[in-house]
């Protein structure tokens, strides 16, 4: 698969999406609950249109659009067609995709993925892609360095806002730091090439829950590269709950909102209501930082 790209790095493009459009990513994750309350189908039909609609709706005016693969690999090689085709009208229209894919593996394995979801030419091939490094951050070496290749990030699973989290994130490793802190402290080795060469942000990112405030931890988050920031609204972070989780790191925060956007269709105008209230109440946090 071709690796010759004139892509500039995802850093750079998201720093200056985030600029020209604010500081949102909006999920896309037609989960069965949400495609019942839109009155659709569990089924492909209703995959589509769901997915489809909030493209239309969004993807000409937020920065970013993250559709969760789970819920398009649900539904076979059919569910995974609709998954390439969102990708493709979505960066036809202006916006950047992660696909939320959270892969993790070794070896040829993770390059596989690396091939499907960042290799130049793949229908797959988003902006930038989830990974879970709880195999090594060196794992995800293929990954990485085919991203670093073609002009895409990644979004590498640090601090997460489930329950069971901790007992991984939280341990300590034998220099006394939490494993989410090594996995932060390379992260940011891994930008400081990107950043050196003069880019406002790097192309690798940490994936920090919003919800984490009052863990009693204190990591450092400043990685260089930008802050995925899942669980604004329905998962229970409200804006000003960012300015306590990130503090000094705020500024390279992307929030992520799913179902309180979500929640705004199936009409396309109750859509970009819903974006836009949200898109008001991180910029409003954000723009203090």
């Amino acid at each position: 698969m071709s690796t010759s790209t004139s892509r500039s790095p995802f850093g750079t493009r998201l720093h200056e999406a985030m600029a020209a459009r604010g500081p949102l990513c909006v999920g896309i994750d037609p989960h069965p609950g949400l495609l019942a309350e839109w009155g659709l189908a569990d089924d492909v039909g209703g995959l589509e249109r769901f997915s489809l609609t909030v493209v239309e709706a969004l993807a000409d005016r937020v920065a970013v659009l993250k559709p969760q693969a789970a819920f398009f690999e649900r539904h076979g090689s059919r569910g995974v067609a609709v998954l390439e085709r969102v990708l493709a009208e979505a960066a036809q229209a202006g916006a950047l995709t992660i696909a939320d894919a959270k892969r993790g593996d070794i070896g040829s394995t993770m390059a596989a993925y690396a091939d499907a979801f960042v290799g130049e030419g793949s229908a797959l091939a988003a902006d930038a892609v989830t990974a879970s490094p709880y195999l090594g951050v060196g794992s995800l070496a293929p990954l990485l360095e085919l991203a670093a290749k073609t002009g895409r990030g990644v979004f590498v699973l640090a601090l997460t806002s489930n329950p069971e989290g901790p007992q991984v994130q939280h341990a300590r490793v034998a220099d006394g730091r939490t494993v989410a802190q090594a996995v932060l402290d390379d992260l940011r080795a891994l930008n400081a090439p990107e950043l050196a060469a003069g880019a406002p942000l790097g192309s690798v990112g940490a994936v920090v829950g919003a919800t984490i405030g009052g863990s009693g931890q204190v990591h450092d988050l400043a990685v260089g590269g930008p802050l995925l920031a899942p669980g604004i609204g329905a998962q229970g972070a409200t804006a000003d709950d960012l300015r306590s989780v990130f503090g000094a790191a705020l500024p390279a925060v992307l929030p992520s909102s799913s179902r309180e956007v979500l929640r705004g269709g199936p009409d396309v105008a109750g859509l970009r209501a819903a974006a836009a209230r949200t898109l008001d109440e991180v910029g409003r946090v954000l723009a203090g930082a």
